[in-house]
């Protein structure tokens, strides 16, 4: 009697084991099937779709890695920069929390730390947008638009206070600088130099990694624009403007170069 009851014992626990490894096998297949839909769904533009499908991929398999990236990538997508509605705000904070967790599997996973630093540079939020820009550096020290986007936040906190300060002594848009107010002028001087040499520093970076980087090369002129406005006399407003000419023009040539060389390879390949 003993032994019959062991072996019964012994042939449910079998049957028990073929049962659950039957059942994460289906669960295995479904998850897949529903990572298949979404994919589909998202190369349709439909994310609200795309991120259902994902979500059920990840309750048949919580660990599925690719789901949980395609379904915060969804969330990102339906994000509309400048709306400040509750639903918007929601697919940002369900896509910035979607990265999150990718990055907990995976914290190197080049695409969630780009696209939480994009999420936060659309949502205006300057200071965690650098913040993920320089942990992008960090792991991927030859990622140029990294170095980019932080020199275009640079630019912009300098481009803001010029123009306040411009408002307040009095100039016109279309006035020509140096900022008439000499102490003023000193004092923002002062204060843009930290921020200014910095974006110059990403933009020289991110051109020395990519060469062809003409967007990165306007913005090298702009900067040079913004420090003109705090030149201490005439003379230094002369000369940095012309160092922004001259990278006006390394831009047009860049431009120039890049789109003979696609006409060139659009010719070959007919």
């Amino acid at each position: 009697m003993k032994q019959s009851t062991k072996l019964l014992s012994a042939g449910l626990v079998l049957l028990l084991g073929a049962t659950l490894g039957c059942s994460k096998q289906i669960n295995f297949l479904k998850a897949r099937n529903e990572l298949n839909r979404g994919v589909r769904a998202f190369e349709a533009t439909n994310f609200t779709a795309a991120a259902e499908h994902f979500n059920t991929a990840l309750e048949y398999d919580p660990e599925l890695l690719a789901a949980r990236t395609y379904r915060a990538s969804s969330y990102m997508m339906q994000y509309v920069p400048g709306s400040s509605s509750p639903e918007n705000l929601r697919v940002a904070d369900d896509a910035l929390q979607g990265f999150r967790e990718v990055l907990e599997i995976d914290p190197q996973n080049q695409l969630a730390m780009s696209s939480i630093a994009s999420l936060y540079y659309n949502m205006e939020k300057a200071e965690e947008a650098k913040e993920w820009n320089m942990k992008l550096i960090q792991a991927f020290p030859d990622n140029s638009a990294a170095y980019y986007t932080i020199g275009v936040i640079d630019w912009g906190q300098s481009y803001k206070r010029t123009q306040e300060v411009r408002a307040e002594v009095g100039m016109r848009q279309e006035d020509l600088g140096p900022i008439k107010d000499a102490k003023m002028r000193q004092a923002l001087a002062e204060e843009l130099a930290p921020v200014q040499d910095e974006a110059l520093k990403m933009f020289n970076k991110a051109i020395e990694i990519n060469p062809d980087y003409e967007d990165a090369m306007n913005y090298i002129n702009l900067t040079y624009r913004q420090m003109a406005e705090v030149a201490p006399s005439n003379e230094e407003y002369e000369r940095l403007s012309l160092i922004a000419d001259e990278w006006v023009q390394k831009t047009l040539d860049t431009r120039k170069r890049l789109a003979e060389a696609s006409s060139r390879d659009l010719i070959s390949a007919e």
